[in-house]
């Protein structure tokens, strides 16, 4: 494992009018998995062949977030959302990414983050993002009964849970919520394998588009260096 190291600041693209800064590690050597969980569960998040945390100045809007796979219990709006999906299969796939998926990808990122720090990304971009894992990693992906791809997940498996890295869906298909479906899957899923916890990278309450998280529950935030009930 390499040193730590602190990427400059950029504006956040969460809290208006504040800077993010972040540590990053490069994975890598014979016990990355194991190191992988380790800091997962310390409140850090995958990115390719990285591992980061926030280390802004002056702000600590961004807690690590977890669900309580096991205790889980659905909302009403929850459960509406799951019977508005029901069509869906979900398939876990190897991380080779195809033409339909990144053809998906695009139309999101132009309809949700047209002007975010990931617009532009070509498919070799999207082949590194998906590819680029030196862990376990699958991506999920969600069909429609007619075959149509709707929605794709990336997953890393963890010892005591499964970790979200990064999910995308079509655009058009709003009313379905598929984001929140992806993770009602994800808990599932974790409920199936008998893994504890749902980590669902950073919680922002002043945000907007973070926010929702809270919304799972049981669901734990890491503050300082224990896991406790929000």
């Amino acid at each position: 494992m390499q040193p730590l190291l602190v990427l400059n600041e950029v504006r956040c693209p969460y809290l208006e009018g504040r800077w993010e800064r972040k540590l990053l590690l490069v994975l890598d050597g014979p016990e990355t998995q194991r190191r992988h969980d380790e800091l997962t569960r310390g409140g850090f998040r995958r990115s390719q062949r990285y591992i980061y945390r926030p280390a802004c100045r002056g702000c600590n809007a961004c807690v690590p977030a977890r669900v309580e796979a096991l205790a889980f219990t659905p909302s009403r709006s929850q459960r509406r959302i799951a019977k508005k999906n029901a069509d869906l299969t979900a398939e876990v796939k190897a991380c080779r990414v195809t033409e339909e998926q990144y053809r998906l990808f695009h139309r999101y990122l132009e309809a949700r983050h047209g002007d975010g720090e990931m617009a532009g990304m070509t498919a070799r971009d999207f082949q590194e993002m998906v590819g680029a894992s030196p862990v376990q990693t699958n991506l999920v992906e969600f069909r429609d009964a007619g075959g149509r791809l709707l929605a794709g997940l990336l997953c890393d498996r963890l010892e005591d849970g499964l970790s979200l890295v990064y999910s995308f869906f079509e655009p058009e298909e709003e009313a379905r919520s598929l984001g929140v479906q992806m993770i009602l899957w994800a808990i599932g899923e974790a409920r199936r394998l008998g893994l504890p916890y749902v980590y669902l990278g950073y919680w922002i309450a002043e945000s907007r588009k973070m926010a929702y998280k809270a919304s799972f529950q049981p669901l734990q935030v890491l503050r300082g260096r224990k896991w406790r009930r929000l």
